[in-house]
């Protein structure tokens, strides 16, 4: 999940700023109770604000936590789990070289609109997003569709890559076939993303009627995206309002639904951007579960008789090296003398919750693919002044940048895991300058540009792929990283286009050996975020995706 680039930030940035509420303010809440007594809405805290109502133009967490509720795709994940389901489509299969997917569609399938589901609207979908044209090709806007298609029918971006995506057919009302050009690592597990999930094709021609535009970074999202009363999936809730003063968003349950309805009536999400602030709100009973619980809160909220159910391991948390911003760092040596200054185990010890690994390579041991083989860089002071000796760097100064007013899956508590690696930078004997910056949109944007030396950053994948994860940060020149080493390429795209699993896998593992052999970046940790939820709650089932469906929740 793209939360972690300054995509995110801009889909953040273009709903209306507003103050942040008390959490005892009014809101959709206060009729939440029927005439029985019985509890017929749900609220639920994230840490930040969705930014589209669309979920095509987003790539962040927040937002996809609202629309997936709402929106489905062709495929999806077990619930609680990563391994692939039908979605949309009861079944899938795929041509001996991977690039023809064939779909048999589920039958009976309503949107919200009305409108009824059928490979026509499927194809409708797909070439909608191909025909984009101005803003929408900027990858602020469609980053999802360009990494799992590529760029365009015509491209009038030129940083847009090429297309893969070749052509959608309804072959009859219940089967579509998507035809790429080229087999890719990314399907088919990117027909599951809610970026790609299915829209109404009454709803897309009102789509097609607005534009997005662009001043410099800032991006103006179409009015539709920011205002329910236009999208329309097939999801269980439908979307009714964005009350952004209150910075919250409603849905409704979805009484045509073709699959399990869901539990309670209406669901609320509402964003709280602090983990006190949030831990606050559920003991005061103003909310019924939030996300992303702090390390020290788990056990007293247990102890008080919440539910605390803890995800799996499907992360990332790494410190990035930018070559461009500081050319110190383009000597290997001086990279290993960073990588043996952190102590990660102090850092997974004191700061993640049970469960939290140290990290040796780019890619959690949970994901097919992890090495056993990769260069190992441990806690060592004593070498790490050696090699910055060898280099020359016996007084390296680096500026190391780190987010304000965030917390994510992977990094619970961002300002306290600074202070922790910048002592231990420090006791090498490097000069560390603190840059702390607003997480959006100007830390994303500082680490997007490549412009801090050091930064904190980190990945939650969004399907079991190991390309997910070293594919997005080493298939090609990344500003982020501003190293162009052909050899680290080639081996992380050496297995993207096999079509066999085993080798697949193979070359992933030898990916992550080169990757680690260059050491671009330190992989730090991987950790299982606590989700928590109201002692009259029954929760739905926690994913290691950060793929919570809703509708599966109910009241004790």
């Amino acid at each position: 999940m793209r939360i972690s680039k300054s995509r995110a930030a801009r889909a953040i940035t273009a709903a209306v700023a507003v103050a942040l509420i008390a959490t005892g303010c009014s809101s959709e809440r206060d009729s939440d109770n029927k005439s029985d007594g019985k509890k017929d809405t749900f609220v639920f805290a994230g840490a930040g604000d969705p930014g589209s109502l669309d979920p095509a133009l987003a790539s962040d967490g927040e937002t996809f936590r609202v629309t997936r509720q709402a929106f489905e795709a062709l495929l999806e994940h077990e619930s609680g789990g990563s391994e692939l389901v039908g979605g949309l489509a009861e079944k899938w299969s795929s041509n001996d070289k991977g690039t023809v997917w064939t779909f048999d569609l589920r039958k009976e399938v309503k949107f919200h609109d009305g409108e009824a589901f059928n490979a026509a609207a499927v194809c409708a979908n797909y070439d909608h997003w191909f025909n984009w044209t101005g803003t929408y090709q900027s990858s602020a806007v469609s980053y999802y569709w360009q990494t799992i298609m590529g760029g365009f029918a015509k491209n009038e971006d030129k940083e847009a890559p090429k297309a893969n995506y070749k052509s959608c057919t309804a072959k009859d009302e219940n089967t579509a076939v998507i035809e790429v050009k080229e087999p890719s690592a990314n399907l088919p597990g990117g027909f599951s993303l809610n970026a790609l999930a299915i829209h109404s094709p009454k709803a897309i021609e009102e789509y097609k009627k607005q534009d997005a535009s662009a001043k410099g970074d800032a991006i103006t999202y179409p009015k539709y995206s920011q205002e329910a009363g236009t999208v329309a999936g097939t999801g269980p809730y439908k979307i009714t309002k964005w009350n952004k003063g209150n910075k919250e968003v409603s849905l409704e349950r979805f009484d045509d639904y073709w699959g399990e309805k869901a539990k309670i009536k209406n669901l609320v999400f509402r964003t709280i951007d602090t983990e006190e602030g949030r831990r606050q709100a559920l003991q005061a009973g103003d909310i019924d579960g939030y996300d992303l619980v702090a390390p020290a809160d788990v056990k007293t909220l247990e102890d008080q008789g919440y539910g605390v159910p803890t995800r799996g391991v499907f992360n990332l948390f790494y410190v990035g090296m930018s070559q461009e911003a500081n050319p110190a760092l383009k000597k290997k040596e001086v990279r290993q003398a960073i990588a043996h200054s952190i102590d990660r185990e102090n850092l997974v010890k004191t700061q993640l919750p049970e469960g939290g690994k140290v990290a040796d390579q780019f890619m959690p041991d949970t994901i097919e693919g992890y090495s056993k083989d990769v260069k190992q860089y441990a806690y060592d002071t004593g070498e790490a002044k050696k090699l910055l000796k060898k280099a020359g760097q016996e007084k390296l100064k680096v500026d190391f940048c780190y987010p304000t007013e965030v917390t994510r899956p992977y990094m619970p508590a961002p300002q306290d895991l600074f202070e922790l690696m910048k002592d231990d930078l420090e006791k090498s004997g490097i000069t560390v300058t603190p840059k702390a910056m607003k997480w959006a949109p100007d830390y994303l944007d500082a680490t997007e540009s490549g412009s801090c030396d050091l930064h904190m950053l980190g990945w939650t994948g969004d399907f079991n792929d190991g390309f997910n994860f070293i594919g997005t940060w080493f298939a090609g020149y990344d500003k982020q990283w501003g190293f162009k080493d052909k050899k680290v390429f080639d081996a992380v795209n050496a297995g993207s286009k096999l079509g066999k699993h085993d080798e697949r896998i193979a070359a992933y593992k030898k990916a992550n050996e080169v990757v680690m052999e260059y050491l671009p970046g330190v992989p730090v940790s991987s950790s299982p975020p606590a989700i928590a939820f109201g002692k009259n709650v029954n929760p739905p089932n926690v994913s290691p995706l950060t793929q919570e469906v809703f509708s599966e929740a109910s009241f004790k």
